[in-house]
């Protein structure tokens, strides 16, 4: 049995190993090329040069495809927030007739994939010529952002004493004033974590915005969809610069997020709820 476990051990230990060298080389050789003067059947590049990356940004016109993402961005997190908190509070704090149901529908949009309900959604939006505009490509991305928040923000509500709030309305605070001036100043945390969250998700969502942005609304991963397949010739070291910005973009703000949300917290709380109710 020793030997046995310890074989599989090593074979997951392999395979990850595997995995993360292929994943790396892969990012190795898209950076590489995104610096090659020249690169034909060598090793490595006949030179560097940055001339690819303002080439990338002249030709795919990244300064308007970096503000529209910028706005589709920054409208959908302020969107999810405004929606998803109030909505967590009323599932942590309140219990209704329909409760699970309308959690579960709030979930759906994560548990399905977003092809899925994406083109449904976008033939809705093409009837009601929303499609190919921002406010269009901003509302089809919420779809799976406000049930990001709801189940990111609940844990954080759930962990909130809900005596502070008693107190707060024996001295006098109406619903509105509890909770900006007591819950809002607790929840900071989870809110800023599930923004940063859904910021990330966002930038990363290709299906949806793919299948309702135009041409003055894609956003960096769908402008980069089209630099690889749209009709034309262009130069491959300006496409992996591109995908070199695309990549380094979200990475920069998925480690911000990481830095501010632990992604154990929301199992550890599961796990909490699941011993709670074991007793």
């Amino acid at each position: 049995m020793k030997f046995a476990a310890r074989a599989w051990n090593g074979l997951l230990i392999g395979l990850v190993t595997l995995f993360l060298l292929n994943v790396g080389f892969m990012i190795a050789a898209v950076a590489t090329s995104s610096f090659a003067r020249r690169w034909l059947g060598t090793w490595l590049p006949d030179g560097a040069t940055t001339t690819w990356y303002l080439a990338a940004w002249k030709e795919f016109q990244l300064d308007q495809v970096l503000w529209v993402t910028i706005e589709v961005v920054g409208a959908v997190v302020l969107l999810s927030i405004l929606l998803g908190v109030p909505a967590a509070y009323a599932l942590a704090r309140r219990d209704f007739v329909g409760k699970r149901a309308l959690l579960l529908l709030f979930l759906l949009p994560l548990l399905v994939p977003p092809i899925t309900y994406g083109i449904p959604l976008a033939t809705v939006m093409y009837q009601v010529q929303l499609a190919g505009t921002l406010p269009g490509v901003i509302l089809a991305n919420l779809v799976p952002a406000l049930p990001f928040v709801i189940l990111v923000m609940t844990p954080f509500i759930e962990q909130i004493d809900p005596n502070l709030e008693a107190a707060a309305r024996v001295l006098g605070a109406n619903t509105w004033r509890m909770f900006f001036h007591v819950l809002v100043p607790l929840l900071a945390p989870g809110i800023l974590a599930a923004s940063l969250l859904v910021l990330v998700r966002t930038i990363a969502m290709f299906e949806l915005t793919f299948l309702v942005a135009g041409p003055d609304s894609q956003t960096l991963v769908v402008a980069l969809y089209y630099a690889v397949f749209a009709a034309g010739v262009r130069a491959p070291q300006s496409v992996d610069a591109m995908a070199i910005i695309y990549m380094g973009l979200t990475l920069v703000w998925l480690l911000i997020a990481l830095r501010f949300v632990n992604p154990t917290q929301l199992v550890s709380r599961v796990k909490d709820q699941t011993t709670a109710g074991a007793h």
